[in-house]
């Protein structure tokens, strides 16, 4: 935690996490509750983020919407990054025709750009949370083939590797015992890194229509909502996105300080 970066990313993140999940139980608001009779109220003592054009409380639904944002930028991490990494460690281990047929799979993928793989994804698979959740995931995982099948490569060449063949070690056994954990420090930087880029292209795709449907909460599809009220209500929009971008913000800068901090090329400098 010496780190400057990776201190202000904590601080931040926790404090998003802590408003998100533990802010809710001390409210009783329902996020969906509609009050035509309170539409777009200014932020205030009663409505501390204000009102929406259908009279329900901004405060609420922020919250709600950052839980959903944030779990299903999580979820779309562990499914791509877990199946990412798997893919990887095939390929730069055994190599040979399954390496080299994942390998290309990967290449035709990484030659998309990644929101446009998303969009495609998304319409083929259809609107929804879990539909978008699998869209993103699938941007997800050739950038985890990519690293992870590079550092095993030049991991599979280290002499320690080696040894254990010459003792008769399973390949399964090498990958576990040897192979994952010299990996590990990559994995982790890359997975806070891209829990801020799943988060954000979850919300892209909430704006447009293809994430989360209404009248449930999130941050991207909140922003849709406030994009036509600009000037008649400026925190329908605002706030969700102040929140969508401290939480980009945090956990890049703890992707920053971790890789300062676990590569041995930068700690040396």
């Amino acid at each position: 935690m010496r780190h400057h970066s990776l201190k202000i990313g904590v601080a931040f993140l926790l404090l998003i996490l802590c408003v998100t999940f533990i802010g809710p139980l001390f409210s009783s608001v329902d996020p969906n509750k509609v009050d035509p009779s309170q539409t777009f109220l200014a932020p205030s003592a009663q409505h501390w983020f204000g009102t929406d054009s259908f009279g329900r409380d901004m405060f609420a639904r922020v919250l709600e919407g950052g839980r959903v944002t944030v779990l299903a930028g999580a979820a779309v991490v562990v499914l791509g990054g877990a199946a990412g990494t798997l893919l990887g460690l095939i390929a730069g281990y055994y190599r040979g025709a399954v390496g080299f047929l994942i390998m290309r799979l990967t290449d035709l993928l990484l030659a998309f750009p990644g929101i446009l793989l998303a969009l495609a994804a998304g319409a083929v698979l259809g609107p929804g949370l879990r539909n978008g959740v699998l869209a993103v995931a699938v941007v997800v995982v050739p950038i985890y083939v990519r690293v992870v099948e590079g550092a095993t490569r030049e991991i599979r060449k280290r002499p320690y590797v080696d040894a254990a063949v010459t003792t008769g070690a399973g390949s399964v056994r090498i990958i576990l015992r040897h192979v994952l954990p010299n990996v590990r420090s990559g994995l982790l930087v890359l997975t806070t890194t891209w829990l801020g880029y799943a988060a954000l292209w979850i919300a892209a795709l909430g704006f447009i229509g293809m994430g989360v449907q209404p009248p449930t909460p999130e941050w991207g599809a909140l922003l849709s909502d406030g994009r036509n009220y600009v000037t008649l209500a400026w925190w329908i929009g605002t706030i969700p996105g102040i929140f969508l971008a401290l939480f980009v913000i945090a956990v890049n800068l703890i992707g920053d300080g971790l890789r300062d901090e676990l590569d041995p090329a930068l700690a040396r400098r």
